[in-house]
């Protein structure tokens, strides 16, 4: 069994920058694929950022030059470093890992910003 829990959201001002991490344990051998979503309300989930075991990378036309994933294997943690935040950007952040075909969710991470 995988458990994911992400922190670091909160309330931020346009422009501001927040860094969410998201803490794997349990049954950890063989990630994959690791990779952030999320959801406004109202809206569908969207895949905003991903990161291969192989180092690749992929993010959203709306956040390229803005966010950064990156994780720390020792740690067992992904990271999503966003940057020039706006108010688009409101949303619950959900964290996910693959491991050997089977997908893990987190709780998710609300991230408010405004002015």
């Amino acid at each position: 069994q995988v458990q994911l829990v992400e922190s670091g959201g909160g309330l931020v001002q346009p422009g501001g920058s927040l860094r969410l991490s998201c803490a794997a344990s349990g049954s950890i051998f063989s990630i994959n694929f690791m990779a952030w979503y999320r959801q406004a309300p109202g809206k569908q989930r969207e895949l905003v950022a991903s990161l291969t075991n192989g180092g690749s990378t992929t993010y959203a036309d709306s956040v390229k030059g803005r966010f950064t994933i990156s994780a720390d294997n020792a740690k067992k943690t992904v990271y999503l470093q966003m940057n020039s935040l706006k108010p688009e950007d409101t949303a619950v952040y959900i964290c996910n890992i693959v491991q050997l075909a089977r997908g893990y969710w987190g709780q998710g991470t609300q991230v408010t910003v405004s002015s």
